[in-house]
């Protein structure tokens, strides 16, 4: 899990390489989620995937809290797999 901190005000896009883990499949559906869900957290503003990169547009978040943020594709031969960013929201 990769760690990062993160402006309460900032919309960044964070993106997953999964090219070293698709061993010849491709993806074919890719959806984010935060935990915990709550007023006023992260929200997953836009999503997109290509073939072998997912990313996803990141705003909001409470200062002083943490987030996990999972990204879970689909891949073309129907296998499923995860990867989640931490995200600690901080004034900066």
């Amino acid at each position: 899990m990769s760690f990062y901190l993160k402006d309460p005000g900032s919309r960044i896009d964070y993106a997953i390489d999964w090219a070293p883990y698709l061993d010849g499949q491709e993806i074919e559906a890719s959806l984010w989620t935060v935990a915990p869900d709550e007023e006023g957290g992260i929200a997953v503003e836009e999503a997109s995937f290509t073939i072998v990169r997912s990313a996803a547009r990141l705003a909001g978040g409470l200062p002083g809290h943490s987030y996990s943020v999972t990204n879970r594709v689909t891949l073309t031969d129907g296998s499923v797999d995860e990867r989640s960013l931490a995200l600690r929201v901080e004034q900066r």
